[in-house]
């Protein structure tokens, strides 16, 4: 009876191990599908697959579609038809065109049909002071523009107005205003509706379109087009049906019933952090397994499209396409015809240069085409081939595998798609172009590592899935399945803002970008959330993340006694461009990195190689640090703020752990660091102290803040504040929570998660812990903007507020971190 028991008990065991491994998470804002750096990036932002174009991480169009034919019947399981729009009136950029404006404020009716603008100055589009892009340079505060066009036929479809401004703008149709947007710009091409009472203002003959955009500051651009969408043709295409979703470290799976055969169809990128020529490589597998649901034989063949539109930042640069062959495996590959390498920098833009690759074994595989938009509506009416040729010229072209037709029983069959993509070069640091990790490899091009991804395929998908397990169940000790599934919702995001490369010398980079926060590269403090994460995986992932600030310092580029915020724009790393520096808060972080390396593999050698740099750093802090003047801290959209008592602790700790340095380092000056860091806390603690918790600025103690950098004191094993620190603020915390978060402070209910999972690390029990990031996950399967996850949220109805597939969700592993450490 007792072996019996055992049995059962072994059984029960393994059975709540299968649980655990197999129900990760299920609800996301954005799905992650193609995840390999800021520019290679793909993503569905809706539930079903099927119901929306995917899309690059900024909502720009970067179309993958996938249809089952199923004897006779097609059904489509991944992506749409994207809406198509000829061009009624093309802008600048497609088309460079003549027009009036004037930079002198011209009176009332500049903008009506019968306005003299004859004495006007006569420019070329796009406007603006970017140099090299602009026709006409525009440099003063603002500018006019009046464009003439005619029309002969006004029977015309849906009209969009095809726009890019920076920064106000306004814009009119024969007079009437019909588009408007302040305190905002535009770093692309969007597409605004005319709605039919501004339509019906058209004429045959000549009409008038007429804007107005001013730039106080930054850059500056105005151009803009009219657009008619195209009518989708009617198609017997069938919609798959989505049977379920899952999201794991490495991979999302999602699962469709298309009619008698069931298909599993899963997005791996193997962003495996102990292998780094693995996680550099820039190639993701698209995996389709089929098999009969009803017992019976079936006849099927799957298409797999991918448009250009991944290779292009707008989708009026022309590209070029071809198809060929290696021994193992066929290719499409696609790129801009300019091949700009590193011309653009920026946030909201994408790579277009560089190439695509859509690769299949070669034996598994009908046909491989190009395909032009005109013919797209057909194809998806009858799935027939368009061949083209072996190499293609256009815009927004499809590339397009037919794998051959399968008899499909209920046994799975498998086929991989492999989609990559090669940068030629990555980042520019310091005045040097830079190529990523992988190329450093002998010998090594885009093909090599197409056909190793394909000849491994097995063996590295057994690597992801052993490591979605672990990785999981590792999380739910630490935190519980509540504080996993936000782990594996951050997992590949996190690592994905980054791209790795090797400096001149052979050392390790690994930039951030800021997405859509301002687009820096290697932004310390963003580094600093991010960190969690690859301390946990990998250290010298986070040292490739802080050797460029320590050799801007250490080369002389660098003068202040301060770490700098930045090392530039992305991809362009030649030095700070933020306008402002963030001294306390950079010094702080940069500080507390090192000593967090240092505790993850035993010993300091690191902090040795910098330790010059980290000494001016510690000597400024213990200037400045106790008592912050009035300054920006990494919250800087919540503006400037003296006496900060959350900037203070960050100080505080990074003194402390600069003493812990330079004791393992037998430094003279370990006690004197030490003993000031603890000196300060008990100072902080008066200065902070308002009652039942610790105010927000020293000199108001009505006020309140989420004292997060606590969290590194804890973690490093300092012990500079006492437990009664935490469990006050803790407590405080729990009466302020709302339904999506904890605010970040009193002055506003928005929140950055990733700040709340490090408060949460505070608590002394579990159920606190618990009870501070339920609602965080609450955001995470609630939210009403459905893009990749933002960190910056409003705690009171789950919407984004700003930032969105940023790195600092790596901070969300800090709980993991701190079990590990344990």
């Amino acid at each position: 009876m007792k072996r019996m028991n055992k049995r059962i008990s072994m059984l029960l065991l393994c059975l709540l191990q299968y649980i655990i491994v197999s129900a990760q998470l299920q609800k996301a804002p954005a799905y992650p599908l193609i995840t390999h750096d800021p520019y290679f990036s793909i993503w569905s932002f809706t539930d079903e697959l099927n119901a929306s174009t995917t899309k690059h991480w900024t909502g720009t169009d970067q179309s993958l579609t996938g249809l089952l034919k199923v004897d006779g019947k097609v059904y489509r399981f991944l992506g749409k038809e994207e809406k198509k729009f000829n061009s009624i009136l093309t802008t600048g950029f497609e088309e460079p065109y003549q027009c009036k404006y004037t930079e002198t404020a011209p009176g009332d009716d500049w903008m009506k049909e019968n306005f003299d603008d004859s004495k006007w100055k006569t420019g070329i589009t796009p406007f603006g002071n970017a140099q090299g892009e602009s026709k006409t340079m525009w440099l003063t505060e603002s500018i006019w523009v009046r464009r003439i066009f005619k029309l002969d036929d006004l029977n015309l479809n849906k009209l969009f107005l095809k726009l890019r401004h920076d920064d106000d703008v306004e814009v009119y149709l024969n007079g009437e205003k019909f588009y408007s947007c302040v305190n905002c710009w535009l770093s692309k091409y969007v597409n605004y509706p005319i709605d039919d009472a501004i339509k019906s203002k058209l004429k045959k003959g000549d009409n008038v379109l007429a804007m107005h955009c001013i730039n106080p500051h930054g850059g500056a651009w105005l151009d803009a087009g009219i657009v008619e969408e195209q009518p989708l043709k009617q198609n017997n295409i069938l919609a798959a049906q989505q049977k379920s979703v899952e999201i794991k470290a490495t991979q999302t799976i999602y699962k469709f019933a298309c009619g008698p055969l069931d298909l599993q169809l899963t997005f791996t990128t193997p962003l495996l952090m102990n292998d780094l020529n693995l996680l550099s490589r820039p190639v993701s597998y698209i995996s389709f397994k089929i098999n009969s649901n009803d017992r019976v034989i079936h006849n099927a063949q799957l298409y797999f499209n991918a448009s250009t539109g991944t290779a292009v930042n707008n989708s009026d640069e022309e590209v070029k396409a071809q198809q060929y062959q290696t021994a193992d495996v066929s290719i499409l590959k696609a790129g801009t015809i300019q091949q700009p390498v590193l011309k653009k920098k920026g946030d909201d833009v994408r790579i277009n240069w560089g190439y695509m690759y859509v690769a299949a074994i070669k034996n598994n595989i009908s046909i491989q085409e190009i395909i032009d938009q005109k013919n797209y509506s057909v194809y998806f009416q009858d799935t027939a081939a368009f061949v083209t040729s072996k190499n293609t010229f256009g815009k927004d072209l499809i590339l397009s595998t037919v794998f051959k037709e399968l008899k499909v029983s209920t046994l799975p069959i498998e086929r991989i798609i492999l989609l990559g993509y090669d940068d030629v070069y990555s980042v520019q640091y310091f005045n040097q172009n830079l190529k990523a990790w992988w190329k450093q490899k002998p010998n090594a091009t885009i093909e090599t590592e197409l056909i190793d991804a394909a000849k491994n395929y097995k063996s590295i998908i057994a690597k992801c899935e052993t490591f979605n397990a672990a990785m999981y169940n590792d999380a739910v000790k630490a935190g519980g399945e509540t504080y996993a599934k936000l782990c594996v919702a951050a997992y590949r995001q996190a690592i994905a803002a980054h791209k790795l490369v090797k400096n001149p010398q052979g050392g390790i980079l690994f930039f951030s970008k800021e997405n859509f926060s301002n687009g820096s590269i290697n932004t310390v403090d963003v580094t600093y959330p991010s960190a969690p994460l690859f301390l946990m995986y990998n250290p010298d992932l986070l040292k490739g993340m802080l050797n460029g600030i320590f050799y801007f310092s250490e080369s002389g580029k660098w003068t202040k006694p301060f770490a700098a915020h930045d090392l530039g724009t992305y991809p362009i790393a030649n030095g700070q461009t933020y306008p402002e520096d963030m001294p306390v808060e950079e010094c702080g972080n940069m500080i507390i990195l090192t000593a967090a390396i240092a505790k993850a593999e035993g010993n300091a050698d690191y902090a040795k190689k910098h330790w010059k740099t980290l000494t001016t750093w510690a000597a400024y802090l213990s200037k400045e640090g106790l008592d912050p003047a009035n300054q920006l801290c990494t919250d800087d959209f919540a503006g400037h703020m003296a006496r900060n008592a959350n900037l203070s602790v960050k100080a505080i700790v990074a003194l402390g752990a600069y003493g812990m340095l330079a004791q393992k380092l037998s430094d003279a000056s370990a006690k004197k660091y030490q003993s000031l860091a603890k000196q300060f806390a008990s100072k902080w603690i008066q200065l902070a102290d308002a009652g039942d918790h610790y105010a927000l600025t020293f000199d108001n103690k009505n006020t309140w803040s989420q004292k997060y950098n606590l969290v590194w004191d804890k973690l490093l094993g300092l012990k500079l504040f006492p437990q009664e620190v935490y469990d006050k603020e803790v407590k405080y915390y729990l009466t302020k929570q709302n339904a999506f978060g904890l605010p970040l402070d009193n002055r506003a209910t928005y929140t950055k998660s990733d700040w709340i999972m490090w408060t949460a690390t505070l608590a002394g029990n579990h159920k606190d812990f618990e009870m501070l990031i339920e609602p965080v996950y609450k955001y995470l399967t609630e939210t009403p903007t459905r893009v990749p996850l933002s960190d910056w949220h409003q705690t009171t109805n789950g919407k984004q507020v700003g930032f969105q597939a940023r790195s600092v969700v790596g901070g969300y592993f800090i709980k993991l971190l701190e079990g590990k450490w344990k």
